[in-house]
């Protein structure tokens, strides 16, 4: 057996609908089909691929320091564009070259502080 690509990311949340909107605002993720489940949800795509799957829950769940999940990260096109959308709508957010790997992130957290780093290659970010 060999694992291939990450396939999605499940997230937790009592901010469903300010979730989705700042996914698709910030990240241009649409929401999309999703199966019928028996609990609020949101299925967030990048192209043809369900992404991030959002569960609502009735109250956020209590921060746990000792949760190993740190960020979740996407290849992307379109540099400039993501860090003036960022700006201009006062997102906290960050730019980091990584050294030898030929990638420039854009380090950004969504309403419910959960970390995302989106991957552009260098050449794109200096342009």
């Amino acid at each position: 057996m060999q694992i291939g690509k990450l396939d999605h990311v499940n997230v937790r949340t009592a901010n469903l609908d300010k979730m989705v909107a700042w996914y698709g605002d910030m990240l241009g993720m649409k929401p999309g089909k999703r199966p019928n489940f028996p609990f609020p949800g949101a299925w967030l795509y990048t192209g043809d691929n369900a992404a991030i799957h959002l569960i609502g829950i009735e109250q956020e769940p209590p921060a746990q320091d000792d949760l190993r999940l740190e960020h979740f990260a996407f290849q992307a096109t379109g540099f400039a564009a993501l860090k003036e959308r960022l700006a201009t709508a006062g997102e906290r957010h960050d730019v980091n070259p990584v050294p030898g790997a030929g990638i420039v992130q854009i380090n950004c957290w969504d309403p419910d502080g959960n970390h995302i780093h989106v991957d552009f290659p260098t050449a794109e970010a200096a342009e």
